[in-house]
């Protein structure tokens, strides 16, 4: 069902995509957790989020013309506000050593390539490894052409293709993530969450601005949250918490910051957080 948001007073709600456009902040974007996409529309309106991040699973993947178009009607209800998309699709892997996963996962992607590139979306994030604890059934190799192929293949739909750092696997190691970003094109989606808690990082060897030098301009998305648990998003208590990853994303111009939670007590926190963050932080630095 349909929760009523009760944070904030709806007579306190201003117009936070105009401000924020006023003054060059991120736009600030919501997930697709509520069924009905003409009520998160208008939820998103009304707490000021700018932007909708669109996440495709398997089972809700439009099989036919008819199903493209009832999502194309459903994307017409979030009343102008921009979309991204995000695939979760765990254990579709382009780089799957057994050729025959490795080949219906290509389709799979351009699928959704060419799909997004029909709703007029510019912006696509996808994954390596996404639910294996390890690249076991994984060939390196495969997964770096395969990749490149895939973006060059969105590229000419119009779509920039983003690869997600994940909480383990290669691309929660900041120097193989490189590697991936460099040798295919692709874009980044930085999720400081999964930074936060990947081994490199935890053990010290590495920091998170590692995962986005030296190619912090292919940075186009980010996802907010402190930190991953079990594959549950935990939103941060207080700023502190995040306040060192916001200003990195801040310094290298990342404009689409993802409020990645989808249920209500979480959102709020982080939506909190963030907006403390931006309210207080130096306006000159957003020009």
């Amino acid at each position: 069902m349909f929760f009523v948001f009760d944070v904030f007073s709806v007579f306190d709600v201003i117009d936070v995509r105009k401000e924020h456009s006023k003054m060059n902040l991120p736009s600030l974007a919501i997930c697709n957790f509520i069924g009905d996409a003409a009520v998160l529309g208008k939820t998103a309106a009304q707490y000021g989020f700018s932007g909708v991040d669109w996440t495709f699973r398997l089972d809700d993947l439009p099989r036919n013309e008819i199903e493209e178009l009832r999502l194309l009607g459903s994307i017409s209800k979030l009343g102008g506000l921009e979309v991204r998309y995000h695939c979760a699709f765990r254990g579709v892997d382009l780089g799957d050593e057994d050729d025959r996963r490795a080949q219906a996962a290509m389709e799979v992607f351009q699928k959704v390539c060419r799909i997004v590139s029909r709703l007029e979306g510019r912006f696509m994030t996808v994954h390596l490894g996404l639910g294996r604890r390890s690249p076991d059934g994984l060939s390196w190799e495969r997964a770096i052409s395969s990749l490149a192929y895939l973006v060059d293949y969105a590229k000419s739909l119009g779509v920039c293709l983003c690869l997600e750092n994940l909480a383990s696997g290669w691309t929660s190691r900041p120097q193989l993530f490189e590697k991936l970003i460099r040798k295919t094109g692709a874009g980044i989606t930085l999720d400081i969450g999964h930074a936060r808690v990947c081994q490199s990082v935890q053990c010290q060897v590495f920091e998170l601005e590692d995962f986005v030098m030296p190619h912090h301009e292919r940075v186009f998305n980010a996802h907010i949250y402190h930190e991953e648990v079990y594959y549950w998003h935990v939103p941060p208590r207080r700023l502190e918490d995040i306040r060192d990853r916001l200003d990195l994303l801040a310094s290298i111009g990342c404009d689409w910051w993802v409020l990645e939670l989808r249920e209500k007590a979480p959102l709020m926190a982080t939506l909190k957080v963030v907006r403390e963050y931006l309210e207080g932080r130096d306006m000159a630095a957003w020009a």
